[in-house]
């Protein structure tokens, strides 16, 4: 079994923040593959389904983001999980809007709901990083990630919340490659293939003028006959 966290703060007044974007995209995969209904469990919510052949549990900590680390160990007991058994969705300011990375263990960048983590189940869990931009300065962070994403963000957002369900089953199997390779394709869809270059020493052939309709030419008119040429052709025809 596999438990899957998303990292956020409960209530509508946090619901679309940037620091949201874990509890976005543990819904979304809860919507998209049938999951059983959101239940209040392990000071938050959980809601429990399959992802191919892997039983899965979501979780959204209802502790508040700096005591995330609560509500994971309580349930992670309870479930007799091991840390390597839970994969953490969070938002990321050092990648770029739509960029999602899968990491293993290390530290928690100064994280809240990371150090939370560190505090009560180790650091030997999965995370999928999901960037939300820097704001440009450490001073503005704090507004930043408990401020709305701007409607700009509309479609990028929805982009990665769509490849995070795409690549769920993946993600629940242990594929991480297999997961950011689903990611990509929505967030960077593939386009035409570009032209195949000419072999090496060959010139492209040049391109052909439209053929011209060939036409006869036209006929010059009949000059007018002399005086005496019209005598001539008259004599000629007693002749």
């Amino acid at each position: 079994m596999k438990l899957i966290v998303g990292l956020g703060n409960p209530g509508p007044k946090y619901a679309g923040n940037r620091h949201n974007i874990g509890f976005m995209a543990v819904d979304r995969i809860a919507g998209d593959h049938g999951f059983g209904p959101w239940r209040a469990r392990f000071q938050g919510e959980m809601a429990e389904g399959r992802l191919g052949s892997e039983r899965v549990a979501l979780l959204k900590p209802g502790t508040f983001m700096n005591l995330s680390g609560q509500s994971v160990g309580e349930a992670m007991r309870y479930l007799k999980l091991d840390p390597a058994d839970v994969i953490v969705f969070h938002d990321e300011l050092d990648l770029a809007p739509g960029k999602c990375r899968v990491k293993t263990g290390g530290g928690h960048a100064g994280h809240n709901g990371l150090r939370s983590l560190h505090q009560h189940i180790g650091e030997a869990y999965q995370r999928v990083r999901l960037g939300i931009g820097h704001p440009g300065h450490k001073d503005r962070v704090a507004p930043y990630v408990l401020s709305d994403f701007a409607k700009a963000d509309a479609d990028w957002l929805d982009d990665l919340l769509r490849g995070i369900s795409d690549g769920a089953e993946a993600l629940a199997a242990g594929d991480g490659p297999g997961f950011q390779n689903k990611v990509a394709l929505r967030v960077n869809p593939a386009r035409g293939k570009a032209p195949q270059p000419e072999a090496a020493g060959q010139q492209p052939p040049a391109p052909r003028a439209p053929a011209k309709a060939q036409s006869k030419p036209a006929a010059e008119p009949d000059k007018p006959q002399s005086l005496a040429e019209k005598l001539q052709s008259l004599a000629s025809r007693f002749r």
